[in-house]
């Protein structure tokens, strides 16, 4: 199992990408964690809302497999707590199959990336900035993993 990130929006300043770095380093090997920025398509008054997000949409849905488990990140999915998140990680493991996140742009993800997801997850029911929850994904899916391996890094 492979875990990549695809996420809308590029040039991130550089304590977002430390954050991202620093996390992926730590579960890099174990999870075979990968980031893959995705451009986010130009705003413009004669250019909608709408289309720029299927362009993204279509963009993200071109690098997925049909074997792929989709995960989209959605202030409307499932909310997990640790343990909760640990064990949907040993779920994906016990798949055989390579997990896909999707982390939509400043309007959130097109609907057919949503609807492409086997599943989706909330972070949080808060409205999070869309570079900062990079490096909250990173983050969790480490301490995830932490507890997993019985490191000490969680602590309850």
């Amino acid at each position: 199992m492979k875990i990549t990130c695809l996420a809308v929006g590029s040039r991130m300043p550089d304590w977002v990408d430390q954050g991202v770095q620093e996390y992926a380093r730590r579960i890099r090997q174990s999870l075979g964690f990968s980031l893959i920025e995705i451009p986010m398509a130009k705003r413009g008054k004669s250019v909608s809302i709408a289309r720029c997000m299927a362009q993204e949409g279509q963009t993200m849905l071109d690098r997925i497999s049909s074997a792929d488990y989709v995960v989209a990140l959605d202030v409307a999915g499932k909310s997990l707590d640790t343990a909760g998140l640990a064990g949907k990680l040993e779920d994906w493991r016990n798949l055989g199959r390579d997990i896909v996140l999707l982390i939509g742009g400043p309007d959130g993800l097109a609907e057919e990336c949503l609807s492409r997801a086997d599943a989706r997850w909330s972070l949080s029911t808060l409205t999070l900035p869309h570079p900062l929850v990079r490096i909250v994904l990173a983050e969790q899916l480490y301490r995830a993993h932490s507890l997993l391996q019985g490191h000490p890094y969680h602590r309850e």
